[in-house]
């Protein structure tokens, strides 16, 4: 579960962002902070601008205003060594489906530059309870082992920033509750983690700060146990209140409101 840690300096750096596809502006000059040995979430409703956001800071699309940087390097002007701090975690993986987990391994080691024995991926398969299934290809491993896989491989290289894009969207209660464990290790170790959730109880759960991101613009930044305690009296949250009791979820659909979106 989450706790209250010291904050470290900032890892991760995003001032005033601004993101436009043609004349549609996706993000709208946000600006947040996430310190070693913390975890923040990034909610938002569909198209509020999480994936414009996160696609940012992994440098896969080119801001239209604004600044970002990783461990001090600015992502624009230093990307290779903004990104060589950075390890990222997709909601889908697509792995070479005819290697092997110990294959995957190994080739990953390789691309990020870690020398790595035989003996430390048997560690490390080990470390995620995959030691039996060193000799799988990833296409026999269930959805829950897939995303062990995938977060190892996305962190092989130490990096200070972890970025994980609803890392446990349609796991079983046990894998979800494995994977947060091991997120909230990350943090222990002096990590920053960016977490993106549609799941309230898991952004309680797990996340130190989040920040509500609609149409584009964050609406509200704050501890998860803060942002309730602050909108405990909300007429905008107390109308969509379900079981008599502030959730999370009632803050984000009072603050975001209760439309479906595409």
């Amino acid at each position: 579960m989450s706790n209250q840690v010291t904050r470290q300096a900032p890892i991760l750096e995003v001032d005033h962002l601004n993101v436009k596809y043609g004349t549609f502006t996706a993000v709208r000059g946000i600006s947040f902070e996430v310190a070693g040995g913390e975890i923040f979430g990034l909610l938002g409703p569909n198209g509020a601008g999480k994936t414009s956001t996160l696609s940012a800071i992994e440098g896969l699309l080119k801001p239209t205003a604004g600044a970002i940087s990783v461990c001090g390097f600015d992502i624009a002007a230093k990307p290779l060594h903004a990104r060589a701090n950075m390890g990222v975690q997709l909601q889908a993986t697509s792995f070479q489906q005819e290697l092997t987990i110990t294959e995957i391994v190994r080739l990953y080691a390789r691309i990020y530059g870690v020398a790595i024995t035989e003996d430390e991926i048997r560690e490390k398969l080990a470390s995620i309870n995959l030691a039996d299934a060193a000799r799988k290809k990833i296409a026999q491993l269930s959805g829950g082992q897939q995303q062990r896989v995938s977060l190892l491989i996305s962190t092989i290289h130490n990096p200070r920033l972890i970025l994980l894009d609803e890392p446990t969207t349609g796991l079983d209660p046990q894998s979800r509750r494995y994977l947060w464990q091991r997120i909230e290790q990350f943090r222990d170790l002096g990590h920053a983690v960016v977490i993106t959730t549609h799941s309230m109880e898991e952004a309680e759960a797990v996340c130190d700060r989040i920040a509500i991101i609609d149409h584009g613009s964050i609406i509200a930044i704050d501890s998860p146990a803060a942002l309730i305690e602050r909108n405990l009296n909300n007429p905008a949250v107390l109308e969509v209140v379900r079981k008599g009791k502030v959730t999370l979820e009632d803050v984000f659909i009072g603050l975001t409101g209760s439309a479906i979106r595409s």
